[in-house]
């Protein structure tokens, strides 16, 4: 615990003098990626296929706005697996300018919640969409708590999460735990997930069963990647599920697909592009999903359900889709949570879901604020 708490501390003083800088650990992984840099480190882009022949961390919105622009941190001061023995001098790295975020968290009730969930379950079945996915904000007051050590909490708690800490120019401070591969590498193959259906975590020894709509939810996202291979050329792939996949306090299904590297190596930027957002953050159809999403939900979605993490560094892609994850402001804690609704969603059951969710981040922030 003495290294973590080192570390917390230096991470605290990275946001302290408003240090641009991403710490990450990969799922099941023991070493903390650590990437840190000057402003003039960080690049921004309006297009997603303008990550071609790019390398750093990557921090990516749900949608591209001029407010939420693709964030890269190039590769400046890079550590593939950071210890606290580690020597990084703080003084030497130019501070970004500090625009911290104090816009106020969009509370929605529980009925006010419901009703829209009433209400989408209405024109989903009167109408073509299939899914879509409807999220809502949750603020937690923030007190004096460091985040380094809130960080090292979520990540002892979710091991086999992408769990992520960083402060960036236009962002600002993001924290999450997410369980969701958008697309990793192992030098031969890439891997890309379907991933959907939620249900809270049970006891070791127990079984799980799914119901049709969370079948029927998972479907969907699978069908679209097939779509998305299909127009990249990509048709041999080898699959793996649909099997249940456990992640803080929750299970999902979920299938992973693989297929070779050199079918989109020179032109990741675009199958990216395409890829993102999936039917399991926004809905199917995309276009008809994506319009009722910014008709419906009060609040702005920025980088939740965006993606994140290392892109092309040491020659590593592994990029995760922005779930489970909270914004921090000087206020606040905001969280995001959101479920896939379809014309068999039960509003009730969806406002748990998204509870279940927000669990995993309530819990370490609760622990370090001592409430």
């Amino acid at each position: 615990m003495g290294n973590n708490t080192n570390t917390a501390a230096l991470l605290d003083q990275l946001i302290e003098k408003q240090i641009a800088f991403a710490c990450w650990f990969n799922p099941k992984e023991p070493g903390m990626g650590l990437l840190v840099g000057n402003a003039s480190d960080v690049v921004f882009f309006d297009r997603f296929d303008q990550l071609n022949g790019e390398a750093g961390f990557v921090f990516a919105p749900y949608c591209i706005t001029e407010e939420s622009p693709v964030i890269l941190l190039q590769s400046s001061t890079f550590f593939e697996s950071f210890s606290s023995e580690d020597s990084l001098d703080v003084s030497k790295f130019e501070p970004f300018e500090l625009t911290q975020n104090d816009e106020n968290c969009q509370f929605q009730s529980k009925n006010d919640y419901l009703k829209l969930i009433e209400d989408t379950v209405a024109e989903i079945r009167e109408g073509v969409l299939s899914k879509v996915i409807i999220s809502r904000q949750i603020p937690v007051k923030r007190t004096d708590s460091s985040l380094g050590n809130v960080f090292f909490q979520l990540h002892n708690q979710t091991p086999n999460a992408f769990t992520y800490l960083v402060n960036l120019p236009v962002s600002g401070i993001w924290m999450g735990a997410t369980p969701e591969v958008l697309i990793k590498s192992d030098g031969k193959n890439f891997e890309t997930v379907s991933l959907a259906g939620t249900q809270v975590r049970k006891p070791e020894a127990d079984e799980y069963y799914w119901s049709t709509k969370d079948i029927e939810e998972q479907a969907f996202v699978s069908r679209y990647m097939l779509d998305v291979f299909f127009n990249f050329d990509i048709h041999q792939y080898k699959t793996t599920g649909p099997e249940t996949m456990e992640s803080g306090k929750v299970a999902h299904l979920k299938t992973s697909f693989f297929f070779p590297v050199e079918k989109i190596e020179k032109c990741l930027g675009n199958f990216i592009a395409e890829l993102h957002p999936t039917p399991a953050v926004c809905g199917l159809p995309k276009n008809l999903a994506h319009e009722l999403i910014l008709r419906r939900e009060s609040h702005k979605r920025k980088y939740y359900t965006g993606y994140l993490g290392p892109w092309r560094l040491n020659g590593q892609v592994s990029l995760f889709v922005n779930l489970r994850c909270m914004e921090i402001t000087s206020r606040e804690f905001i969280l995001y949570a959101g479920g896939g609704i379809t014309a068999r969603s039960v509003p009730e059951k969806e406002w748990d879901e998204t509870n279940q969710k927000a669990k995993t981040l309530l819990s370490v922030i609760e622990n370090e604020n001592n409430y």
